[in-house]
């Protein structure tokens, strides 16, 4: 299998699971649930930022088609709204992949690419 369809069965296995978050998704009834918070960071939206970053990155340079591109750029944002809901905030984000993977390659920290994307929770 070439890398660029290993990368694209990979986008699509992060799409497909995003959807069923989402599907799944109750916000929590006394927010914040920063625990929660933390377990759509590390299983949602840094899987999807790292892959871009892993595509982009060391050489391979794999290019998306249009819809790879736009699935795995709409997990990553449906995953950050369902992080601001656990905090309690009703976000609509509509972040660029080349942007929170700037910032992950700036920060190493995921939580604080959530933070800084999204406002969510205010920084001190």
């Amino acid at each position: 299998m070439a890398q660029s369809e290993t990368f694209h069965r990979r986008v699509h296995e992060i799409a497909r699971r995003a959807t069923k978050d989402c599907a799944a998704f109750e916000p929590p009834a006394e927010p914040p649930d920063e625990g929660r918070a933390m377990e759509i960071l590390r299983e949602g939206v840094g899987p999807a930022v790292s892959l871009y970053v892993e595509a982009r990155t060391g050489g391979q340079n794999i290019h998306f088609p249009p819809d790879k591109y736009q699935a795995l750029e709409s997990s990553m944002n449906d995953w950050l709204a369902l992080y601001t809901a656990c905090y309690g905030v009703d976000t609509e984000p509509d972040v660029t992949l080349r942007v929170a993977a700037e910032l992950l390659v700036d920060t190493h920290n995921i939580r604080d690419v959530a933070q800084i994307l999204t406002g969510v929770p205010e920084r001190a």
